[in-house]
């Protein structure tokens, strides 16, 4: 029998599901899971650690803010910089400055800036470079899914699914993915599958509109031809990675590195248009 629940956690409805007798302590340990890392990764929470070591520059940190932050940088380096976890002041002088649904519906238009900049890890002491300040967005996300695939696996064949973004662990789950035109269904019994997209968080400025996911090579907005790139992979971290690093890429060059790296991806171009690489036919 698949137990179910639904609750509300970085900025997203988060759902838990299970096959299991007796689910119940594995369902409240996962979701115990993604409040306590969302107190730990927020940008939103002035008390968290994230934003301690943002207003400092440096910290001594818990494994959590170290282990995330270290993947955030092997992941810049992985896609030659088009995931970068310093897209935090490009962000908001884009206009994201606080939780989506609290943002202005307009305002005066960013100025952008290239991002990057030096950040340190020695054990557990994080030091950011003058100026730099963090923002993990869809990895934090990707690490707290992961983790609570990890707890809920305990019990049973799970899903946990965080706005789309989600991790399976056995059985065998059939997933809807959007395309073009409709819909396809993708079934997984293990890994990850994420989403990125222009679609999701839009908003305006001096008339434009815009979207969360940030090009560090400008500091705006990307100018994709895709309006949105979902990659499966073996974690949820990876997924949420390549999907952004996808959807910055383009169709072609995205398709291509797909291939190249055995990433099954779905990609949505501006003018509907869908391709399937990675493998999927």
């Amino acid at each position: 029998m698949i137990a179910r629940r639904s609750f509300r956690a970085m900025g997203t409805e988060i759902e838990l599901l299970v096959d299991a007798d007796d689910p119940d302590g594995a369902i409240a340990a996962a979701e115990a899971e993604f409040h306590r890392l969302e107190a730990l990764l927020s940008r939103f929470r002035p008390d968290s650690e994230l934003s301690s070591l943002n207003r400092a520059g440096e910290l001594d940190a818990g494994p959590d803010l170290v282990r995330v932050t270290e993947l955030a940088l092997r992941a810049r380096e992985e896609t030659d910089g088009r995931f970068d976890p310093t897209v935090h002041d490009a962000v908001v002088a884009a206009g994201y400055d606080r939780t989506f649904e609290s943002l202005a519906p307009d305002g005066p238009a960013p100025t952008a800036r290239p991002c990057g900049g030096a950040v340190r890890i020695d054990r557990n002491r994080i030091e950011l470079e003058r100026g730099v300040h963090l923002d993990f967005g869809g990895i934090g996300k990707g690490f707290a899914v992961d983790r609570a695939a990890e707890i809920l696996g305990t019990a049973g064949p799970c899903l946990v699914n965080a706005g789309g973004d989600l991790a399976v662990r056995g059985g065998l789950w059939p997933v809807g993915v959007e395309t073009g035109d409709g819909s396809l269904t993708l079934e997984l019994t293990s890994g990850a599958l994420a989403t990125s997209g222009r679609d999701r968080r839009r908003w305006q400025r001096s008339g434009r509109e815009l979207h969360h996911l940030i090009d560090p090579g400008t500091g705006a907005p990307a100018d994709s031809d895709l309006v949105r790139a979902t990659v499966v992979a073996t974690d949820a971290v990876t997924a949420e990675v390549w999907a952004k690093a996808v959807f910055l890429a383009g169709s072609e060059a995205g398709a291509a590195e797909a291939d190249a790296r055995g990433l099954p991806a779905v990609l949505v171009s501006l003018d509907g248009t869908t391709r399937l690489a990675g493998g999927l036919r």
